[in-house]
C-alpha cells in the first residue's frame, strides 16, 4: 500500500469492469453451444470461466481439440457480427478514468481477450483515449489467475507494485493481482456477487465506478 494511501498506477480488467460485454459474451456462448452441442449448458458453467482465455473455456465443453477449435471459430464469428450492437461502458466509468488521468495516474488494461478485440471494445465505448498500455491474451503465454499479465503491465509501465492497484470483477482478477504483489479491488458492478469474490480476498471493495477515484486521492 502506498505510504500516502494514494495509488499512482491503476490496472483494469476489461469485460465486466470497464465495459458491459456480458450480454455479448452470453449470447456468443449460447449460439456456440447450440451450434456445436445442440443444447445450452447452464449459464453458471460458463460464467465461472469469466476472466480466462476463450479457448480453454470452450475446451471444457468440446469433445477434443479439433472440436474446440471449431467452437472458437463460431464464437468469434458471432462476436464479430454482434460486437458493436451489444457492447456499452458502465455508467460512471468515463468520469472515473478522467479523474484518474487528471490526478496524473498511469492506466493500463489487463485482459484475457485478444489485443485486437480488446482495443475494438475500448474504442467502441469511447474509452481508448485513457489507455496507452493494454496486455491481451496474445501478449503473454500464461493467463489470469497467473500473475504474468499483471507483471507484464507493470513492466510496460515501469511501475512499482507498491503503488499499483488492479481492479477487476472476477476472482481470477483478484487472484492474479495478489499473486503479482499488487493491491486489488473488486468491482461489484460486474457479473460476480460479493460472496463469490470474497474468498479471493480483495484488498478493496468498490460498489460503483464512482468509488474508483477515491483510490487516487
Amino acid at each position: 500500500m502506498p505510504a500516502d494511501g494514494r495509488f499512482r498506477t491503476f490496472l483494469f480488467d476489461l469485460d465486466g469492469t470497464l465495459i458491459d460485454s456480458i450480454p455479448l459474451i452470453m449470447a456468443s456462448f449460447r449460439h456456440t453451444m447450440r451450434t456445436h452441442l445442440g443444447n445450452v449448458p447452464d449459464d453458471a458453467a460458463w460464467r465461472a470461466g469469466f476472466g480466462t482465455p476463450l479457448r480453454p473455456q470452450l475446451r471444457k465443453f468440446a469433445r477434443d481439440d479439433e472440436h474446440a477449435a471449431r467452437m472458437v471459430e463460431t464464437y468469434r464469428a458471432y462476436t464479430d457480427t454482434h460486437h458493436d450492437r451489444l457492447l456499452k461502458s458502465y455508467g460512471g466509468i468515463d468520469g472515473a478514468l478522467g479523474t484518474l488521468r487528471g490526478a496524473g495516474a498511469q492506466l493500463a488494461v489487463v485482459t484475457s481477450k485478444t489485443r485486437a478485440l480488446a482495443w475494438r471494445g475500448l474504442r467502441g465505448c469511447g474509452l481508448d483515449e485513457y489507455f496507452g498500455v493494454l496486455i491481451g491474451a496474445d501478449d503473454v503465454s500464461q493467463h489470469k489467475p497467473h500473475p504474468a499479465p499483471v507483471l507484464a503491465a507493470l513492466d510496460r509501465l515501469s511501475a512499482s507494485r507498491a503503488d499499483t492497484v488492479f481492479i477487476g470483477d472476477s476472482p481470477h482478477d483478484i487472484e492474479a493481482g495478489r499473486a503479482a504483489g499488487v493491491r486489488t479491488a473488486a468491482a461489484l458492478w460486474g457479473p460476480f456477487p460479493r460472496e463469490t469474490l470474497a474468498p479471493a480476498l480483495p484488498h478493496h471493495w468498490l460498489a460503483e465506478p464512482a468509488c474508483i477515484a477515491a483510490l487516487a486521492r
